[in-house]
C-alpha cells in the first residue's frame, strides 16, 4: 500500500500577525493547505491520505477539507508535539488501524509546500526501490558556513551540500523500527524525519526537488507564492 502523509500542525510563528496558522491563510481565493492536497488527490497511486492537524485546529481544519475536497481516501487525524511525533502518530494510526506490511510505504510532506509536482511525487515512489528511506533536495546554490559566537568553524564543499524540501518518503517498517531504535537524546535532536533513518544507521537516497518547491514561512513567502499561482 502506498500512503501520503500531510504535515499541517504548525503554528506559523514567523507569519507574523495573522489570525490562524499558515497553512490555512488565503492563496488566491484558496487556503494553502487546499492548494496542496490537490496535488496529492490526482494521484491515483495513494490508498489513503492522512493530514494531521494540531488538537486546537483538528474541527478547523478538518471542516475545511470537507467545504473544498470530496475524496474518500483523507483521513484527519491529531498530530503530535512535535513535527516527528507527528510524523510516528500517522505510522501508528495506520498500524492500528490497517495494518503494516513489508511493501508498505508513505510519502510526508509540508502543508505549506503547495508547489509540490507530480515528477516529485513519483520519484520519491520509484526510489523506494532501492532504498528505504529518501529525500527530496535540491543543490545549494549558496556558500555554506558553519559557525557559532559570530565566528566560522567550517565552509564546507558547497557541491557536496544541499537543501533539503519535502516530501521525505519511506519503507513504514523501517521508519518504524529505525524510531524504536533512537535513544531520548537522539529524539530530542531530531530535525526531520530523514535523520531518524540516519541515527539508525539507514541509507537514505537522495531525489531531486524543484526550486519552485517553495515553503510558506513567512509574509514574503505568501507573496511570492501569490506570484507564482498568477503567473501559472
Amino acid at each position: 500500500m502506498i500512503y501520503a502523509h500531510i504535515l499541517a500542525g504548525g503554528s506559523g510563528h514567523r507569519m507574523g500577525n495573522v489570525p490562524m496558522p499558515k497553512q490555512f491563510l488565503d492563496l488566491k481565493g484558496k487556503p494553502v493547505i487546499i492548494h496542496t492536497l490537490e496535488k496529492f488527490i490526482i494521484n491515483k497511486n495513494f490508498d489513503k491520505i492522512i493530514v494531521s492537524f494540531s488538537s486546537s485546529w483538528l474541527d478547523f481544519g478538518q471542516a475545511l477539507i470537507k467545504k473544498y475536497i470530496s475524496d474518500p481516501r483523507i483521513v484527519v487525524i491529531e498530530g503530535g508535539k512535535e513535527r516527528n511525533d507527528t510524523l510516528i502518530q500517522a505510522v501508528n494510526y495506520l498500524a492500528d488501524n490497517i495494518g503494516l506490511s513489508d511493501e508498505d510505504i508513505i510519502v510526508t510532506h509540508d502543508a505549506v509546500r503547495p508547489f509540490i509536482t507530480t515528477r516529485i511525487i513519483d520519484d520519491n515512489i520509484s526510489a523506494l526501490r532501492e532504498y528505504d528511506a529518501v529525500d527530496t533536495v535540491i543543490p545549494a546554490t549558496d556558500t555554506i558556513v558553519v559557525g557559532a559566537k559570530n565566528e566560522i568553524d567550517n565552509i564546507p564543499n558547497r557541491s557536496l551540500m544541499y537543501q533539503g524540501q519535502t516530501p521525505q518518503s519511506f519503507k513504514i517498517k523501517t521508519l518504524k523500527d529505525s524510531y524504536s531504535q533512537l535513544t531520548d537524546e537522539q529524539k530530542r535532536t531530531l530535525t526531520d524525519g530523514c535523520k531518524i533513518c540516519v541515527y539508525a544507521g539507514i541509507k537514505v537516497g537522495l531525489v531531486r526537488g524543484e526550486t519552485s518547491n517553495i515553503k510558506i514561512t513567512t509574509p514574503v513567502d505568501l507573496r511570492i507564492a501569490g506570484a507564482l499561482i498568477q503567473e501559472r
